[in-house]
């Protein structure tokens, strides 16, 4: 079986899907405006993920996370649990048009970019693939050489060596050339080869003692898509592993990583003791946060099924965008304040020392009353369309996220261009995966600037700098050696003529 990695979806299947959809809805009491409104939803999303270019563009990558995981996968399950679509929401109807509205003004940001962006990717293919192999190597071990200066010279936000950490992009560039130097080197036959591996390794590391699901599932979501852009063909044992690993991530992990931040400490480290007793006792860990998340379905705390349903909580929106959306139509808009600031945000810290701050999602969470008064660090994600109508209301949905919109397509398409051809669009894909259903408005205007510039960083001192740093390791004959060796091996290979021999007459 080769991944998927489509270009785009035929529109008339997807019709069929959404109507589906719709009248398995309406039989299960859904309000018919709400159904009907779901059923466009689908079909204006499949057409900006056509016209983006479907997963080639990093644009395409985002349509596609923002509308499968943040409210596609809750119709669907809500519809598996024969639930009706609009039912635990506090305002339902309202809800579903403004993200209507706002995946058709996504599309609009599409055709905006299109006609900004340049044709040609400004990174382009920096990385050649015979210096590849070198590059993830040298990726690997500035990685783990900042991993390193981060833990002996701690510091805090307003350092030069923080602000480097925001550009560092390492790990998950090691993973992604890796992965493209073994599928292209081997003719498709592998896919994975050791700095890879290590980097992918100690990346899930970090989001294991971190209780971070992103830092977890990141090195899987980029062998994963860099894999699928290639085309790879997975063996059978590769599918069941695959398919055991979803299961260990859904069943152990999320709870895991849920259940777990109840025992950071205020400076949000947690001891190796703790991290320790969790991971070795996960069924326990599993029934704990179970036992939780019963507690907080009781209550009725933004839950959009009926009963718990473990990960598929998290791949919806649309509680918590409906309970921001309600809250705008009962007391009225935020205002413009958090994109201000987001924009001052762009200044690092080392440079301005006393820059505003605000924890938006904090504040927003108190708003719709999913925190404890006492509660002043821990944020709740919002998708950009409802922080957009939380913020301006209509005003925000139609001009505001637009705008934004087309800036950081603007941006990321200019820089990556084709998903296919080079690796840096694969970087931006790993973090759409997470950033285009949860991130507000106020955190995509971070990512156009901060990644944009650790996209940057990564691919010129990828491409210039950890060749160098890699051949001091592994030297500069191997990979020749190995590509090589890979060519001798094709079958039928092109015959040079040969000269003839001294006794041997020239034919004319």
């Amino acid at each position: 079986m080769r991944l998927p990695f489509p270009e785009k979806i035929p529109i008339v299947p997807a019709f069929f899907f959404a109507l589906t959809l719709c009248l398995i809805q309406i039989s299960q009491g859904t309000h018919p405006t709400f159904a009907l409104t779901a059923f466009f939803y689908i079909l204006v999303a499949t057409h900006g993920f056509n016209v983006a270019g479907g997963f080639t563009r990093t644009t395409g990558s985002f349509i596609f996370f923002n509308s499968v995981l943040g409210v596609i996968v809750g119709l669907c399950m809500k519809a598996y649990l024969g639930e009706p679509a609009d039912s635990n929401l506090l305002s339902p109807e309202l809800t579903i048009r403004v993200l209507l509205v706002g995946m058709c003004m996504m599309v609009v940001a599409i055709y905006l970019s299109r006609r900004i962006a340049p044709k040609r990717a400004l990174l382009g293919r920096m990385v050649t693939d015979a210096k590849m192999q070198t590059a993830t190597v040298g990726c690997l071990i500035a990685g783990v050489l900042l991993s390193i200066a981060f833990i002996v010279f701690p510091s805090g936000s307003g350092s030069v060596l923080s602000a480097l950490n925001q550009l560092n992009r390492f790990f998950p560039m090691a993973v992604v050339l890796g992965t493209l130097n073994t599928i292209r080197r081997s003719g498709g036959r592998r896919s994975i080869n050791f700095p890879a591996l290590l980097a992918g390794f100690l990346m899930f590391w970090v989001g294991l003692f971190g209780f971070s699901k992103e830092g977890m599932f990141a090195p899987f979501a980029a062998w994963i898509l860099t894999a699928a852009s290639q085309r790879y063909k997975l063996s059978r044992p590769q599918i069941v592993g695959a398919i055991l690993t979803i299961i260990f991530i859904f069943r152990y992990l999320v709870p895991y990583a849920q259940y777990g931040r109840s025992f950071r400490e205020e400076s949000g480290v947690t001891s190796y003791a703790t991290v320790f007793n969790l991971i070795t006792n996960l069924g326990y860990v599993r029934e704990q946060y179970l036992e939780s998340s019963e507690d907080a379905y009781e209550e009725r705390v933004l839950g959009y099924f009926n009963t718990p349903q473990g990960f598929f909580d998290r791949l919806q929106m649309f509680s918590i965008d409906d309970a921001l959306i309600n809250r705008t139509a009962q007391f009225g808009t935020f205002g413009a304040y958090p994109i201000v600031v987001s924009f001052e945000n762009v200044v690092p810290h080392f440079i301005w020392k006393d820059k505003p701050q605000i924890l938006i999602g904090n504040i927003w969470a108190h708003e719709v009353g999913v925190l404890g008064e006492e509660d002043e660090s821990t944020g709740i994600s919002f998708s950009s369309t409802a922080t957009g109508f939380h913020m301006l209301g209509w005003t925000g949905v139609l001009l505001l996220a637009p705008a934004v919109w087309t800036l950081l397509f603007t941006i990321f398409d200019s820089l990556c261009g084709d998903t296919r051809q080079t690796p840096w669009g694969l970087l931006v894909m790993v973090l759409y995966a997470h950033a285009a259903p949860e991130g507000d408005l106020p955190s995509l205007i971070y990512i156009c600037f901060y990644t944009a510039f650790g996209i940057i960083f990564a691919a010129v001192v990828g491409a210039y700098m950890m060749p160098v740093l890699g051949t001091l390791f592994i030297g500069p004959e191997g990979v020749e050696l190995r590509r090589t060796g890979s060519i001798r091996s094709i079958a039928g290979r092109l015959l040079l003529p040969q000269p003839p021999k001294p006794d041997q007459p020239q034919t004319p």
